[in-house]
């Protein structure tokens, strides 16, 4: 069996300190930049649909699919109501 030594105490909380002090200079200082790029990267690619091949001063009109809104007569009765207050 293997005892623990001081030096293996010492030695894991420098690798857990080094580990946070890594952790926290990431945090602080790349992370931001890495999101500030991503953030950047996703609003260009929204703007880049939104310009499309179209004129300064142009209409464009999209219209509505028409809907063939059929009801069937089995579907039951209809009935009407009133709202009380």
């Amino acid at each position: 069996m293997q005892e623990a030594s001081v030096m293996g105490l010492i030695r894991t909380i420098l690798i857990i300190m080094a580990i946070y002090y890594v952790a926290k200079f990431f945090m602080k200082y790349i992370a931001p930049v890495l999101l500030v790029k991503y953030v950047e990267k996703k609003t260009g690619q929204q703007q880049t649909k939104k310009e499309t091949v179209t004129k300064e001063g142009t209409t464009t009109i999209d219209k509505k699919p028409q809907q063939n809104s059929t009801v069937s007569d089995n579907v039951g009765e209809y009935v009407d109501y009133e709202e009380v207050d």
